[in-house]
């Protein structure tokens, strides 16, 4: 039943969804339409006044920059040799399609735990790994499905070392608040029975929706990359690079150590890019080798450099219209009439929070730009309420990753890796997602 019910949604989206970026300015449209029906006095330049300003705001820009360097050197580091052989040696393991698309569910989401540029591409390309085997052997595979399975780690990559809003928490509390130290949330009870189970679910249900009737051809499955063209010159001068290599990789431990006496994090943003740099350029061993292939990686950013500046304009038409906040104002109220039906109040303001930041990502698919709004209204509900706030954070970030599975933005990569499209993998990840929906209800009821 449960492969039939992944097949007729997969054949649903091969014939609707659309190109991500028409998805992008279809949400702009819809932001917009949304905005001036909400507004009480309707100001379509006011609008445009807030797109323009965040579409251009110096932080948008930055961010953008760094989302791009997140993807690109983690997409580098998952090639890197070792790494490289380590996925050849997983990718020798599945005999069949239910077998592969658990294997890539469980090493997608155990690397997007630790970072999610990471996760991302070490299920990409792990899957196409899968892939070029299949082909090389002549089984079918249904490769879409793998594909959907590689997109998984964005299902818990929030409550990893790189969620955005727990780390920004670590620094500073909502609204100039207090931090809350991570022990409360990521590494809380809530986040690793979470994250434990949906690592024991999404692999096996992915595992039940493998289907015969689906299956690529070998033919159709893809064919092995030519790598990238070596630089003779260079590679005649081995030690010399890997002289410099070792002596920048000093540099750059020497201030990560500088940088952990004065008690700062090492799990921010910009610390997370310079490891993810300065391990990739360790396991190359050359800059030669590091530099050609992070040039030949640099492609797979192209989505996010060309998109993230439309969501955070979607971001400024929500802020313009005051419709995010109204949503989240409103969670107070929502949580209590919720309540007022049997559930206790905790867990009701635990699933309105969830429910309001998993709709807010489908317009704006970006953790932290999410945080930065929803923050302080979701701290004020949480004071209302008398709620603990750790918990709301979990809540909000659980959400934000949830409908990633149905918010193609950050497949992006691993669309480009695999050469599969939008449409190939959405009916299957609906599925993950409504499955994953579930859980996410029974932790929140049961921790």
């Amino acid at each position: 039943m449960l492969s039939r019910l992944s097949a007729r949604l997969a054949q649903l989206a091969q014939q609707v969804v659309p190109d991500p970026f028409v998805i992008a300015l279809a949400l702009t449209l819809l932001a917009t339409l949304l905005g001036l029906a909400l507004m009480p006095n309707p100001d379509l330049m006011a609008l445009a006044s807030g797109w323009m300003a965040r579409v251009l705001h110096p932080g948008t820009l930055a961010f953008t920059t760094q989302m791009a360097l997140v993807l690109v050197a983690g997409a580098t580091l998952a090639r890197a040799p070792l790494v490289a052989a380590l996925l050849g040696r997983l990718a020798a393991w599945p005999r069949g399609s239910a077998s592969a698309a658990a294997l890539t569910a469980a090493a997608a989401m155990s690397a997007a735990w630790l970072n999610w540029g990471f996760g991302l591409v070490v299920g990409a390309v792990l899957a196409r790994e899968i892939g070029e085997r299949a082909r090389a052997a002549g089984r079918p595979l249904d490769y879409p499905l793998v594909g959907a399975a590689g997109y998984t780690g964005l299902l818990i990559w929030h409550g990893g070392l790189s969620g955005s809003a727990p780390l920004k928490v670590s620094e500073v509390g909502p609204a100039g608040g207090a931090p809350i130290p991570l022990g409360d949330t990521i590494f809380s009870s809530l986040n690793l029975v979470l994250t434990a189970a949906m690592l024991l679910v999404v692999p096996l249900l992915l595992a039940r929706m493998a289907r015969r009737g689906r299956e690529w051809a070998p033919e159709r499955l893809p064919a092995p990359r030519v790598p990238p063209q070596t630089d003779g010159d260079a590679e005649r001068r081995p030690l010399l690079g890997a002289a410099l290599t070792l002596a920048v990789v000093a540099l750059g431990v020497m201030a990560l150590i500088a940088r952990a006496g004065t008690g700062a994090s090492l799990l921010d943003l910009n610390t997370v890019i310079l490891l993810l740099l300065l391990l990739g350029l360790l396991l190359f061993g050359t800059p030669q080798r590091y530099g050609r292939v992070f040039c030949a990686s640099a492609g797979e950013a192209g989505g996010i450099l060309l998109q993230f500046p439309f969501y955070f304009g979607i971001l400024g038409l929500l802020e313009a219209s005051g419709m995010v906040e109204l949503l989240a104002s409103r969670s107070a109220d929502l949580a209590r009439g919720l309540a007022a039906w049997g559930p206790s109040l905790q867990w009701s303001f635990d699933m309105v929070t969830f429910a309001s930041a998993g709709l807010v990502n489908l317009f704006v698919p970006s953790g932290g730009g999410q945080w930065a709004v929803q923050g302080a209204i979701v701290a004020r509900a949480c004071e209302e309420l008398a709620l603990p706030l750790p918990r709301a954070v979990m809540a909000l970030s659980f959400g934000d990753e949830w409908t990633n599975m149905l918010q193609p933005f950050w497949a992006l990569a691993l669309l480009g890796i695999t050469g599969l499209k939008a449409r190939d993998i959405l009916g299957d990840t609906l599925i993950v997602m409504l499955a994953a929906g579930g859980v996410f209800a029974l932790v929140f009821a049961l921790a």
